[in-house]
């Protein structure tokens, strides 16, 4: 029976009716135009809403919808953290829900987007036949989706996978406090700030990042700069393919995974880095776990967290 299914970002609603083949049967991408707290929340409601009245004019029943939220959802309470949004901090997003859909029949699971991603790529993606597999999200932040024995690693808080803040380097400054240290250096906002940081510096004074607003401009500057040679550029990929290895290799050495996938924003245009990114991790990783592991991108793009939460919306009908 299809299901409802939403990826929630800092940004953007994606929503889509899923088959339980994983046919998508309608898409579409909203922007959250910069709502917060219940207007966010009133949003999602009203696009389940209209999802609910597009399945009934296509004569299909749901019964279930799943969401995949940037953060931690609280399976205990049904609420949200989402740094992102604005007012999110301990948002009751399953009672929203539960209110304000028109079919009170329809079963709704929450999760957060790092367990949906690995969901997705289990279900339809590079994580098929796995029971041990990590995905390893990066994009303006950093997280990871970890499957253990067939079941998503949650710890006692629900934060697992919040491996942002691995400490890969030391001494401990301040600058890591908001966002951890792994996440500072190699996240997509973290390879802008290095790069923007040596601008500062004057140590690369022929880079032709000096021609862009150094306020404004983005990791995709950097990897443009990168392919054209740009010392500064090639400077800060390295720098953040030796955080991508050490992390690769730590959780390689942690969980003895059959497959790490890289995915999220950055993978993309980091995917080409893939060789470099296993090399500097078996540097590091325990010798015979990283021989048994394969490093691989996503499968899905930017639709595995819609193919996560329609997986998680169609085991909580089954």
């Amino acid at each position: 029976m299809p299901v409802i299914s939403f990826d929630l970002g800092g940004t953007k609603l994606a929503s889509a009716l899923i088959s339980d083949e994983g046919e998508i049967l309608f898409s579409e991408i909203l922007s959250l135009d910069k709502r917060k707290g219940n207007e966010a929340g009133h949003f999602i409601v009203e696009q389940a809403n209209f999802l609910l009245n597009k399945a009934s004019a296509l004569n299909i029943t749901v019964a279930a919808l799943g969401i995949c939220v940037p953060g931690i959802a609280y399976a205990k309470k049904g609420t949200v953290w989402a740094p992102n949004i604005p007012g999110w901090d301990d948002y009751p997003l399953l009672s929203e829900l539960q209110n304000g859909i028109t079919d009170k029949n329809v079963q709704i699971k929450i999760d957060s987007d790092r367990a949906c991603y690995i969901l997705g790529e289990v279900w339809k993606g590079n994580a098929r036949g796995c029971s041990d597999a990590i995905f390893l999200s990066v994009g303006t932040g950093i997280g990871a989706g970890i499957l253990v024995n067939n079941q998503v690693l949650r710890g006692t808080g629900d934060i697992a996978g919040a491996i942002g803040w691995l400490g890969l380097n030391k001494p401990f400054q301040e600058k890591f406090t908001s966002c951890g240290c792994f996440e500072y250096y190699a996240s997509g906002e973290g390879i802008a700030k290095v790069a923007k940081e040596l601008l500062e510096n004057n140590k690369f004074t022929e880079s032709i990042l000096f021609q862009i607003n150094k306020e404004s401009f983005s990791a995709k500057d950097v990897f443009d700069a990168h392919d054209q040679g740009d010392a500064l550029a090639v400077a800060v990929i390295n720098n953040a393919i030796e955080y991508w290895g050490m992390a690769v290799a730590n959780l390689v050495s942690l969980f003895n995974p059959e497959k790490i996938i890289l995915g999220g924003g950055v993978f993309g245009p980091a995917l080409q880095f893939l060789d470099a990114i296993y090399a500097e991790a078996k540097k590091w990783a325990q010798p015979v776990s990283i021989q048994q592991m394969k490093l691989e991108g996503s499968a899905l793009g930017s639709k595995a967290g819609l193919y996560g939460a329609g997986w998680l919306a169609l085991k909580e009908q089954s």
